[in-house]
């Protein structure tokens, strides 16, 4: 897909904020001047001055890690988004070139033994909910362990003759994106080995504020394993020293953990991703989105997989006739799409202004021009899992107002925000 001009310069991809304008909008990237930050986000006149210095992430920060590599049997946790960029400014970022960490560790001598891979596998490739079965890179020959099926912790065997692990993985910020699970089990793995793990810190594009219910101890899974709200508003180098204060290991363990921050970060900031986090994440708008829009997962409503444009739409065939339709066809990023080759009526969210909080009429306006209420939630009860709690699908069912459901979150969010201070490591 092509690639949006954007203010940006030196290593990593920054696109900022409040009024710089943007050249035209496109799939992959999108619009800064649809995402701007507001409200108790917007940036002073001294913040934007600082924004133009470019974000550098961990991984481009080889200085700050290599030596802690050195003669050292490694393992790294990575994906397609675990690259070291290169030097580019406007004039060439259409050519955004980068080079995947496990290649430049290689050129640099860095003796990796092995690569574990996340939910949707090395390349970035497989669906949501599919099996990657373990493996070897066709370019570097190095084995590749899956996190993601029946082998979500790395298992000794797996962890044998490593020395250190290299977590560097690109996170949207969700309780329910299961990078952060595999993050939780990465470090309890190395801790029961006595293995430090090094984390290679990036942006989290929805960094800029906190909000849904905290996940209730009766709900945990894999795509929510911790009492956190459902935007928690950290990176994942914060994320890994909250797991390892507040005790969420087993039996209370802790992670040897070393975090290489990022330089120029803030959470105010916005950053625009310049490589897919995974499949059906294609660009700003739909990570965006992502987690208001997570929710439809847990009901009959299609948010768009099978299309080009995944969370960024929803729809059914059995939602009100509307201008807007889409057929959900199988695709790169979804082999089976729900409702698939039915025609879905609903709502186009492309043109939505940036969400500064979750916004939940998309759920409540679908599940009230629902005819059948019996058939609006799944019965399996994954909603209750990505909500956390059961509560909210009561709450709608009972019809109940936006403000009263969020009323019911604030005194976890106002308690989940005193901890979380503890553990932020940019402003």
């Amino acid at each position: 897909m092509s690639v949006q001009l954007m203010w940006c310069k030196n290593t990593v991809l920054l696109f900022l904020f409040l009024g710089i304008s943007c050249g035209k909008t496109n799939k992959f990237e999108t619009i800064s001047e649809k995402l701007d930050v507001k409200n108790e986000n917007t940036l002073s006149k001294k913040d934007n001055l600082e924004s133009f210095k470019p974000i550098i992430v961990g991984a481009n920060q080889t200085e700050a890690y290599l030596n802690l590599l050195k003669n050292k049997n490694v393992g790294i946790v990575a994906n397609q988004t675990s690259v070291v960029f290169k030097e580019h400014t406007a004039s060439t970022f259409k050519n955004k070139k980068n080079t995947h960490l496990v290649d430049s560790l290689l050129s640099l001598n860095v003796n990796i033994k092995k690569v574990f891979a996340p939910e949707h596998g090395f390349r970035g490739q497989a669906d949501a909910g599919e099996v990657v079965k373990d493996g070897f890179d066709t370019k570097t020959g190095l084995p590749i362990v899956s996190l993601y099926g029946s082998n979500k912790k790395p298992s000794p065997e797996q962890l044998k003759g490593l020395d250190v692990v290299v977590f560097d993985i690109q996170d949207v910020g969700a309780r329910f994106y299961t990078y952060i699970s595999s993050l939780h089990y990465v470090m309890e793995a190395c801790a029961e080995a006595n293995i430090p793990v090094i984390i290679l810190d990036r942006p989290n594009p929805n960094g800029h504020y906190i909000d849904g219910p905290i996940l209730e101890e009766e709900h945990k899974s894999f795509i929510g394993m911790h009492p956190i709200p459902v935007i928690h508003g950290m990176t994942i180098g914060e994320y890994a020293q909250m797991i390892n204060g507040e005790n969420w290991l087993n039996n209370n363990i802790k992670c040897e953990l070393t975090v290489i921050t990022m330089k120029n970060y803030n959470h105010k900031f916005t950053y625009s991703l310049p490589i897919k986090p995974s499949p059906n994440l294609p660009n700003d708008i739909a990570i965006n989105l992502y987690p208001s829009l997570c929710f439809f997962e847990g009901t009959n409503i299609s948010v768009g997989r099978g299309t080009e444009l995944q969370f960024q739409i929803y729809g059914a065939p059995f939602l009100p006739k509307t201008d807007f339709s889409f057929t959900p066809q199988p695709n790169f990023g979804s082999k089976y799409p729900k409702h698939e080759n039915k025609v879905c009526y609903g709502v186009n969210l492309t043109n939505s202004p940036k969400l500064n909080s979750l916004d939940l009429s998309y759920l409540i306006n679908a599940y009230n021009a629902t005819s059948d209420k019996s058939k609006f939630f799944l019965t399996n009860g994954f909603f209750t899992k990505l909500a956390g709690t059961k509560q909210l699908q009561n709450q709608i069912e009972a019809g109940e107002s936006i403000e009263n459901i969020k009323a019911t979150w604030k005194d976890g969010l106002d308690k989940f925000k005193k901890i979380r201070s503890k553990y932020l490591l940019y402003n």
